[in-house]
């Protein structure tokens, strides 16, 4: 019985008004501000960062650093012995 009517005074006191209901109750604070403007700051860092190693990046993906085609080793592989191309196992 003592918990259920400590749990009833905890719900009536969580039911309440709040207390501070002055002028400036719920309004923004300059900690607000400030943390809004590290996240905008922190976003356009890694946005410029991310187009600095975009523009890093080869225009394709296709071939070697030279631009020369890389073969493709599944289809076909060149026998050094005697020059003639086979089917890869």
């Amino acid at each position: 019985m003592n918990d259920a009517m400590m749990l009833g005074l905890e719900l009536m006191t969580l039911a309440q008004e709040p207390r501070q209901t002055g002028p400036d109750f719920g309004k923004a604070s300059p900690v607000g501000l400030i943390i809004i403007v590290l996240l905008l700051i922190g976003v356009f860092l890694l946005v410029w960062s991310m187009n600095k190693h975009l523009k890093r990046l080869p225009k394709s993906f296709d071939g070697d650093a030279d631009g020369t085609p890389d073969a493709d080793p599944d289809v076909a592989t060149e026998n050094p012995a005697d020059g003639t191309k086979r089917e890869s196992p």
